[in-house]
């Protein structure tokens, strides 16, 4: 049997691409970065996380004209609801495997950061107790804690935070995430619980 060769082919450079996912608050935050730009959104969807979090990913590839595939993935881990973080940690670990990417937890308190300074920032974890941290912020980016996440009643943790700037219960922002991921993420990350 004769040796064929196959021609030499090229094959179009994929730009480095992070994808960016949270499923752990009432909102569906979604974000996506690459070498020539980024994209973002949340969306108020209750309990439907699992319903929509595949064509939130579709679209947002989509937009950005992008061929559905990430280097690497990063999850906020919570805290939030059972189902509601597992649907994302589950729903990233699946990509993971088809598209052979790393996965990068990050709580996801600090996708509810804001401008510069420190600030502490919580959920609801119901019956006056709050789930919250304080963080060291500069350009909308967590770069060092305070406080790590924990539970705390509510005075407690209004206690705690001494007059600093607080954000409860606000949309996560998904750019933030990517990027505190992208900066300390671990791989070897555990989902929290309210």
């Amino acid at each position: 049997m004769p040796h064929v060769h196959a021609p030499a082919v090229t094959l179009p450079v994929t730009p480095n691409v992070t994808l960016a996912l949270d499923t752990a608050t009432p909102h569906l935050t979604v974000a996506l970065a690459w070498s020539g730009g980024g994209l973002a959104e949340s969306v108020e969807v209750g309990r439907a996380h699992a319903e929509r979090l595949p064509a939130a990913v579709h679209d947002l590839f989509a937009r950005a004209g992008l061929p559905l595939r990430a280097q690497t993935i990063v999850i906020g881990t919570g805290p939030g609801s059972y189902t509601g973080v597992r649907v994302g940690a589950s729903y990233a670990l699946g990509l993971a495997t088809v598209w052979g990417a790393r996965v990068l937890g990050v709580s996801t308190l600090e996708a509810l950061v804001d401008g510069d300074g420190p600030q502490g920032v919580s959920l609801d974890a119901r019956k006056g107790h709050v789930y919250g941290a304080v963080y060291d912020v500069q350009a909308g980016t967590v770069t060092g804690t305070r406080h790590a996440p924990a539970k705390h009643t509510l005075d407690d943790f209004t206690a705690l935070l001494g007059g600093r700037f607080h954000r409860q219960d606000v949309a996560p922002d998904g750019l933030a995430l990517l990027r505190a991921g992208l900066d300390h993420g671990t791989p070897d990350w555990t989902l929290a619980y309210l």
